[in-house]
C-alpha cells in the first residue's frame, strides 16, 4: 500500500502544473494533500474520481486558505473532519479517514513565520493536537499521521541548522514537541528507514529560484506511524524531482 503526503500549495495551481498527469504515472493508494486553498466546488473532482479515488475534503472557512483533503482508492469506512478545536477547525487543518483497521490522519500544522501571534497559536495548536492524537491512538492503534508539520526535527533535517536556530520551524520548543511526540509511541517513517540520509528535504523557500536548485531545504513533511505499524513499513522516500509546489511529495510503502 502506497501512501503519499503532499503540501500542494494550492490544488488548483498544482493541477495546472501537472499533478494529475503525475498521478497517472505514479500509482498511489492514498493521497493526503495539505494547503488545498480550495473547496471541492472549486475543482473538477472527476479528475480524481475517474482515476478511482474517493474524495474526503475539509476546507478552511476562509476562501483560498489552508485546507486538507484525502484521495483514497478504497472507500473510507469512516470520515471525521476536524479535531474539535475551534480555531483549528475554522482553518480546516485536520481530517481523519478510516479504511478498515487503518486510520489516516491528514494534518496541516500551522506556520509561525508571520510573527509572534501566529507562533503563539502554533504552540497552542501543537498542545491541543497532542492531546487529541494521543486519545485517538488509544482508540485506534494503527494510525498514520500524514502532513506538513512545519517543523524540522533534527539538524540533519535542515540545510543550515546554525543559521536557522531562531527561525520558526526550527525553534527549540518546536523540536522538543517532536521529541515528545515521537517518544510517546510514534515512528518517523523516513528516519526509520534512512537514519543517516542527508540533504533529504521536502520544502524549499520560494524567495529565490536558486534555493531548490541548490537544495537549501527543510524536511518538514512527515508520514509518522504508530509503533503498532512499525513492522509494516516496507519503505519511505522523498520525491524532490516532482515539482508542482514549493514542497515535494513524500511516500510510505506498507507491507500487505
Amino acid at each position: 500500500m502506497r501512501i503519499v503526503s503532499y503540501n500542494v500549495n494550492g490544488i488548483r495551481a498544482a493541477i495546472k502544473k501537472g499533478l494529475i498527469d503525475w498521478l497517472t504515472t505514479y500509482p498511489v493508494d492514498v493521497l493526503c494533500v495539505q494547503e488545498t486553498k480550495a473547496t471541492p466546488d472549486d475543482i473538477d473532482l472527476k479528475l480524481f474520481t475517474d482515476m478511482g479515488y474517493h474524495v474526503s475534503w475539509y476546507p478552511a472557512q476562509k476562501k483560498g486558505y489552508s485546507g486538507v483533503a484525502v484521495f483514497s482508492k478504497k472507500k473510507p469506512t469512516y470520515i471525521a473532519c476536524g479535531n474539535g478545536y475551534e480555531m483549528s477547525d475554522y482553518e480546516g487543518r485536520v481530517i481523519r479517514v478510516d479504511i478498515g483497521d487503518l486510520t489516516i490522519v491528514n494534518a496541516y500544522f500551522p506556520s509561525g513565520t508571520s510573527g509572534d501571534e501566529r507562533q503563539g497559536y502554533k504552540y497552542q495548536w501543537l498542545a491541543e493536537f497532542f492531546v487529541w492524537i494521543e486519545a485517538l491512538k488509544n482508540e485506534r492503534p494503527h494510525i498514520i499521521l500524514a502532513g506538513d508539520y512545519n517543523i524540522a526535527h533534527g539538524e540533519i533535517d535542515i540545510h543550515d541548522p546554525k543559521g536557522n536556530k531562531k527561525s520558526s520551524g526550527f525553534l527549540p520548543a518546536e523540536r522538543a514537541w517532536m521529541d515528545q511526540f515521537l517518544g510517546t509511541g510514534w515512528i518517523d517513517s523516513f528516519r526509520h528507514k534512512h537514519p543517516e540520509a542527508t540533504g533529504a528535504y521536502s520544502w524549499w523557500s520560494q524567495r529565490f529560484p536558486s534555493v531548490r536548485l541548490n537544495n537549501k531545504g527543510w524536511r518538514i513533511d512527515y508520514l509518522c506511524t504508530t509503533n503498532a505499524l512499525g513492522g509494516k513499513i516496507k519503505d519511505a522516500s522523498i520525491l524532490p524531482m516532482v515539482k508542482h509546489s514549493d514542497h515535494c511529495p513524500i511516500v510510505i510503502e506498507l507491507k500487505k
